[in-house]
């Protein structure tokens, strides 16, 4: 299976990790919780696999586009 990366569409502060490294997830699983302009915008799975890397750490400040996770 090929990897696919997890991608930010905003830019903001990596706010809450929720999922972890070897996690098994569903498309539209939340991975982890943007802040962004003073909302909440969760990071979600956008195919089901196993969560292979996390590459962000909680209070991280990231740019929109920025890959933040990879889901194989």
């Amino acid at each position: 299976m090929a990897a696919t990366k997890v991608v930010t569409d905003v830019a903001g502060n990596v706010w809450k990790i929720v999922a972890k490294v070897g996690d098994a997830l569903d498309e539209d699983d939340t991975i982890m919780i943007i802040d962004s302009m003073k909302m909440e915008l969760p990071e979600t799975a956008p195919t089901s696999g196993t969560l292979t890397e996390i590459l962000v750490e909680e209070g991280e400040a990231i740019p929109e586009g920025e890959t933040v996770a990879v889901i194989e």
